[in-house]
């Protein structure tokens, strides 16, 4: 389980990406023309850092675990196992040969 505090500063984070989002393309955008490409950049250097996608961790959506995320699942490798195992997770069983 992870630290309560860790998950709500990355579901923070993630409440400002969504916020900043649209205003964030609007400048790449501008990034690609020369004769606005300075006003972009301060703009962009205006914004929070929050505000960059890049600054988010991928954690199970269960107990919030940032390593070993399967995005396939959202859950880590350990809570992927348990829930294998006890039949939880529909079409997905144990292999074996």
């Amino acid at each position: 389980m992870a630290k309560k505090s860790k998950v709500a500063a990355d579901q923070r984070r993630r409440e400002v990406v969504a916020r900043y989002a649209e205003r964030r393309a609007e400048l790449k955008e501008m990034l690609r023309h020369p004769e606005t490409r300075e006003e972009a950049l301060r703009g962009l250097q205006k914004l929070p850092r929050d505000a960059s996608p890049t600054r988010l961790r991928n954690r199970d959506v269960v107990d919030g675990r940032p390593r070993a995320y399967s995005r396939k699942f959202g859950l880590s490798r350990i809570r992927l196992r348990e829930m294998a195992h006890r039949g939880e997770l529909p079409g997905v069983s144990k292999a074996s040969w």
